[in-house]
């Protein structure tokens, strides 16, 4: 069994920074894809930044310039740097991942969420 557990979520003012990290727990013998995505109330889950297992990332057109998505593969973790946040960066922050475990078959893994407020 896999587990994702998020950190580092808060209160920041606008113009502000906040780094999350996730890390994954168990059985893992390959990770394909970690990533992060983020859900505001009523509204839909978006794709915010994935990292790929030969280092590439993505960004979401939103957040490009200001989040940067880092690993260490060692800890099997992943980090979101976030500057320059706004209000409407403001969301329930998930991370993912889709891994292979002892299942031997590639599957995905969700984290429990963590809450980003940007306000004044």
């Amino acid at each position: 069994q896999v587990q994702l557990v998020e950190s580092g979520g808060g209160l920041v003012q606008p113009g502000g920074s906040l780094r999350l990290s996730c890390a994954a727990s168990g059985t893992i013998f390959s990770i394909y894809v970690m990533g992060w995505y983020r859900q505001a109330p009523g509204k839909q889950r978006e794709l915010v930044a994935h990292i790929f297992s030969g280092g590439s990332t993505s960004y979401a057109d939103s957040v490009k310039g200001r989040f940067t998505i880092s690993r260490d593969n060692a800890k099997n973790t992943v980090y979101l740097q976030m500057n320059s946040l706004k209000p409407e960066d403001t969301a329930v922050y998930y991370c993912m991942t889709n891994l292979r475990s002892d299942s031997f078959r590639w599957e995905d893994y969700w984290g429990q969420g963590t809450q980003v407020t940007v306000s004044s």
